[in-house]
């Protein structure tokens, strides 16, 4: 019953010190170290290795160590091996914290006044109270919700989007397709924390910005692909998009001659917001392990329709 991991390579060795201590009969390889393949029967990866179903026939389970999974080809995964995501409380948090930070700093106009100080310009931006700021979710599961929740205490309007309809206290929630100009409409800083799926591929695009506020600002902390970013250019361009805090990004990282870069009126961050904790994520995942040896349900288990 080997655990074969795939990822960041010194995380890998905590976790394996904690196998080690807590969970003896449950071998821990750190990739490419693979031993004998045939006695693996859990994955934990980021991006799988290349023909992993072939290379590991025996395979049980495949969990990914971050929150998202877009990273895997739900197509290639049998019905009978699950795909769980992480659910870890240090990683939700560090996203929470990203999220309330960027909104603080576009709501302030921070992105403003560091160009004015690389050009040393002492020029005040009039305070637009925060009461009359309206904040728009996009994805409202834990993310959006805890992030919805911390923002409260700050006074911002709150709006949520959603593919179904959630009902939250003291957040306008709309849903579906037929809500979302409506929705967008009323966000002067929309905020992306929607899973990667072909429904959402490109949903940040010219007309997206187009129903928004002009002047409204974009941040995407959910994934690159999310973003034609082409769109986000042309919008920043014309005023319409005033400015965009971006933690993830189509390529990464970006390639050196990136627009993005020097962009005045985009801040970029490497795909930070979250980070999974080796302490915690790994007894979040033995106790999964455990839950599949004994037949419970295992949390953040993917559903292959919904692509999360």
């Amino acid at each position: 019953m080997t655990i074969l991991y795939k990822a960041d390579p010194e995380r890998g060795l905590i976790w394996q010190a904690i196998f080690a201590e807590h969970a003896p009969d449950l071998p821990f390889l750190i990739w490419p170290d693979i031993g004998d393949a045939t006695a693996v029967r859990y994955l934990v990866a980021w991006q799988p290795p290349d023909n992993f179903l072939e290379l590991l026939p025996n395979l049980q389970v495949v969990f990914s160590v971050g929150a998202g999974v877009d990273q895997f080809d739900l197509r290639l995964l049998p019905s009978h091996i699950p795909l769980v995501r992480m659910i870890e409380p240090s990683l939700a948090e560090g996203i929470v914290e990203y999220v309330v930070l960027s909104i603080l700093a576009t709501h302030r106009n921070l992105i403003n006044y560091i160009g004015d100080q690389r050009r040393k310009q002492w020029k005040s931006i009039r305070l637009v109270p925060a009461s009359r700021r309206r904040i728009g979710v996009m994805g409202l599961g834990v993310l959006g919700r805890s992030a919805l929740d911390r923002l409260k205490t700050f006074g911002f309007p709150l709006m949520g989007w959603s593919r179904s309809q959630q009902v939250i206290e003291g957040v306008v929630c709309f849903s579906g397709s037929e809500q979302f100009r409506d929705f967008l409409s009323a966000c002067d800083i929309l905020v992306c924390l929607l899973p990667l799926t072909s429904e959402t591929r490109g949903i940040l695009n010219r007309h997206t910005f187009g129903a928004m506020p002009r002047g409204a600002a974009l941040i995407n902390v959910g994934r690159g692909a999310h973003l034609v970013e082409s769109d986000l250019l042309d919008a920043l361009e014309c005023g319409q998009i005033s400015s965009a805090i971006l933690d993830v990004l189509s390529t990464e990282p970006l390639p050196e001659n990136h627009a993005f870069w020097e962009h005045p009126g985009i801040l970029i961050t490497p795909h930070i917001a979250g980070m999974t904790q080796p302490e915690t994520a790994a007894h979040v995942l033995l106790d999964n392990i455990r839950c599949y040896q004994t037949g419970e349900p295992i949390e953040g288990m993917v559903d292959a329709n919904q692509g999360y």
